[in-house]
């Protein structure tokens, strides 16, 4: 029995997958923008009017997928979206998958 990995066609190109691909993307190009309008929220030595303008337009401007928070841990090869270790962005049970098999150079099988 060999070792096969899921139809990448399928899988890489799950809805979940792109979506929070995109959304990581959203977070990065709108970061700086994200922080400005934080922090002009916050600053209490701005006068309350201009703060609430400033809110109202972060909450009109700002997409929703810029925030952080809304990005998902999900493996890369199987979209799955829990127990994603960080390190390799790959689900607990595709990182047995490929240790058993000797894909994951430097990794063994435990023996006492």
């Amino acid at each position: 029995m060999y070792f096969r990995l899921p139809n990448i066609a399928h899988v890489l190109g799950s809805r979940r997958i792109q979506r929070d691909h995109f959304r990581r993307l959203a977070v990065q190009e709108h970061e700086a923008e994200r922080t400005l309008y934080k922090a002009m929220t916050h600053d209490q030595s701005l006068p309350l009017d201009i703060r609430l303008q400033v809110q109202r337009l972060f909450e009109t401007e700002m997409p929703r997928d810029a925030a952080a928070n809304r990005v998902k841990n999900r493996c890369v090869l199987t979209g799955r979206s829990r127990s994603v270790h960080r390190f390799s962005r790959l689900s607990r049970i595709m990182v047995r998958q490929l240790a058993h098999y000797g894909l994951l150079p430097g990794v063994t099988k435990a023996t006492w």
